[in-house]
């Protein structure tokens, strides 16, 4: 077909395409953890992109990048359903809607990027990059707007390759746009009646993917630290029978062989309320035999419900306090309290009467020889904003409970995400999760050590090094914009270019 060439599909066609572009889209998503088949997301993309490119009009457009988007956030995110089934005489029925509604949802902001793109231009080969531009700005404001859900972009599926460690340049932008721009490319050439030459922008991201670009890592400081995996799954964890046995593993792991510096609990392990926790916070000392400890649990500031993580001396004492600011809708609290409470709906995850409420916001921990630490309670460890409103820290801490969401997915997509904070900051990472992964994460975002799901025990590691700052740690994901917006004007010139001929 040549450039700019469009026809008016019939209305079976229209479903073939669009079916098409769901199936490319899942495909595609196939790139993300536990998958991992990194390659298939070049193909795929090139796939969306043309479809996209040759739509005969705007609604088309949005219509086939909705499908596409519709399709990798169903394969992507379908951990959804997860949380529903913990309890599934109560919640079981929720399922289906959770996973329509958050698959369907997401998938406007790449329906948008294809009805801009269309707007913008002319069926052709300048419409697949400047919609290769507009998605990566899309994915960009889904990473912020009603709250934010940066979670599952297109760049995300690169991060189990050697590309992780240019995420110091651009971030999860910066991946997202090596991910779309080869794919336009790929267009381009086709379109143009190069055909033989289309695969060679495909070749080119894979071989980038291949290549190591990092560096060596910083030898590691002297503290030791230790990572604990309690393993408490999520429909005993708040049993009253079984609270106890929970804790007293954790206390089993604290007082294993060995003399670590600093011990770090997962999310919501403190058996009772900080304010209640004279005894267990005793016990804790006891078996930490002179370590610091980071613990994850709850606590009441005034009347406020907050979940938190509370920095205890090796007396057992609070020497510091995170309050967890960046809540999960739905799961920590309800949008529109006041009307869920008349209806009687509470969070999924809540365990506090009324939801948690959030705390006063980012912020640093300092632990003293340790060096200062940047805190991170469960998902607030996938947004990369919130380091850059505190001073540079020498290392990052994630708390957090997984088991809501089974063990074959987001834990690992979780995981993968963690990595890319370290990467791109140039940060170690400490990550005790209560049934996996728990890791120890170094400056490059390479996984030094590491739990698998569903079992307790202990990892014992020397503090890793931080690296100088990134340029991501510098600009963020200012570089990574602005080329967003040159790749999408390079298509609308691009366009322009043909349609003068």
């Amino acid at each position: 077909m040549n450039e700019g060439a469009s026809a008016e599909p019939s209305k079976s066609g229209r479903w073939q395409g669009r079916g098409l572009a769901a199936l490319a889209g899942a495909a595609a998503a196939l790139s993300m953890p536990p998958f991992g088949l990194w390659p298939v997301l070049f193909p795929a993309m090139a796939v969306v992109c043309g479809l996209v490119a040759l739509a005969p009009d705007r609604r088309s457009a949005a219509w086939l990048a909705w499908f596409a988007g519709a399709g990798w956030f169903a394969v992507a995110m379908h951990w959804i359903v997860q949380p529903f089934f913990v309890d599934p005489v109560r919640h079981g029925w929720m399922a289906p809607f959770a996973i329509v509604l958050l698959s369907g949802g997401l998938a406007l902001f790449w329906a948008l990027s294809g009805w801009i793109a269309a707007r913008l231009c002319v069926p052709g080969a300048g419409r697949a990059l400047a919609f290769a531009g507009l998605l990566t700005l899309a994915e960009a404001a889904r990473g912020s707007v009603f709250s934010g859900l940066p979670w599952a972009l297109p760049g995300h599926g690169l991060i189990g390759t050697e590309a992780l460690a240019l995420s110091t340049l651009g971030g999860a932008l910066g991946l997202t746009l090596l991910v779309m721009v080869p794919a336009a490319l790929a267009v381009w050439l086709y379109l143009s009646r190069r055909r033989i030459l289309s695969a060679l922008p495909l070749v080119a991201a894979v071989a980038i993917c291949l290549v190591p670009w990092a560096g060596s890592a910083p030898a590691p400081l002297a503290p030791l630290v230790r990572i604990i995996q309690i393993n408490a799954p999520q429909h005993l964890k708040w049993e009253p029978e079984m609270i106890p046995v929970f804790f007293d593993r954790g206390l089993s792991l604290t007082a294993a062989d060995g003399t670590p510096d600093l011990v770090v609990w997962p999310e919501t392990s403190l058996p009772t309320l900080l304010r209640s926790s004279d005894e267990a916070r005793a016990r804790i000392a006891e078996a930490a035999r002179g370590a610091e400890v980071l613990i994850g649990g709850q606590r009441y500031a005034g009347l406020e419900p907050r979940n938190m993580l509370a920095h205890l001396d090796a007396e057992g004492a609070v020497v510091q306090v995170y309050d967890k600011h960046h809540l999960v809708p739905f799961g920590e609290y309800m949008p529109l309290r006041g009307l869920a409470d008349d209806l009687g709906l509470a969070g999924l995850a809540q365990q506090l009467s009324g939801g948690y409420r959030p705390g006063a916001g980012p912020a640093l921990m300092d632990m003293g020889a340790l060096g200062r630490a940047f805190p991170m309670i469960c998902y607030e460890a996938i947004f990369p904003r919130y380091l850059r409103q505190v001073e540079r820290p020498d290392w990052m801490v994630q708390v957090t409970n997984d088991a809501w969401f089974g063990s074959f997915a987001m834990p690992y997509q979780h995981l993968a995400l963690a990595r890319l904070r370290a990467a791109e900051q140039g940060l170690p990472l400490l990550r005790s999760a209560n049934t996996g992964i728990s890791a120890v994460i170094d400056a490059r975002g390479q996984v030094l050590a590491s739990l698998t799901m569903d079992v307790d025990g202990v990892i014992d590691v020397p503090l890793p090094a931080a690296l100088p700052p990134t340029t991501y740690a510098r600009f963020g994901d200012l570089p990574a914009l602005i080329l967003a917006i040159f790749v999408t004007c390079a298509g609308i010139a691009l366009h322009r270019r043909h349609s003068s001929h």
